[in-house]
């Protein structure tokens, strides 16, 4: 667990310190430039720490890149602050996928309700797409508390609600199935 904690970090650490640095100095362009410069750092920090690099991770980067120069060229905050949602977007795309779950899942899960496995990632990828949509009506504003707020509060809060929600729902059912199954 605490490598996924460590992973979403570092995912995030361009945007932790773009919104870090600009709660503090309401500076655009300072916030921007160092969020493009931690990025740029990152990785080539694992390139010589020799890190194998995912397409996510140069897909991060790119996003960055551009959206901060788009931030530095019109001193707007916002193309900063619409990152997570084209994550969100992409990631959602990739939840589409028919299964993709079932691997994340115990086996007894995976072989019980198959179907209701992949019932639930085509939710998650609504539920990325939700949020995504969120994020960006909530940047359009240029409110940086409530984005703040939105991306942590409201976004963790609907993943850690909807992990939840998953956790319960399939263990009812499978308990239920495995109950009848031994009846049977």
């Amino acid at each position: 667990m605490k490598d996924v904690f460590a992973r979403l970090a570092s995912d995030f650490l361009s945007a932790i310190i773009f919104l870090a640095i600009y709660l503090i100095t309401d500076n655009v362009v300072l916030a921007t430039s160092v969020a493009i410069a931690t990025a740029i750092a990152q990785v080539i920090y694992a390139r010589v720490k020799g890190s194998q690099l995912s397409f996510m991770t140069y897909a991060s980067l790119a996003l960055v890149i551009v959206l901060g120069s788009m931030t530095l060229l019109t001193n707007d905050p916002r193309f900063m602050l619409a990152k997570p949602a084209i994550a969100h977007f992409a990631i959602g795309v990739i939840m589409l996928k028919r299964g993709w779950m079932l691997r994340y899942m115990p086996p007894v899960v995976a072989e019980t309700v198959p179907e209701y496995v992949t019932t639930a990632g085509y939710a998650w990828s609504g539920l990325m797409f939700v949020i995504g949509a969120g994020t960006i009506a909530v940047a359009s504003t240029g409110d940086l508390r409530l984005w703040a707020f939105y991306i942590s509060v409201v976004a963790g809060g609907a993943k850690i609600l909807a992990f939840a929600v998953q956790y319960v729902v399939l263990r009812l059912i499978v308990t239920s199935r495995l109950r009848a199954a031994a009846r049977a």
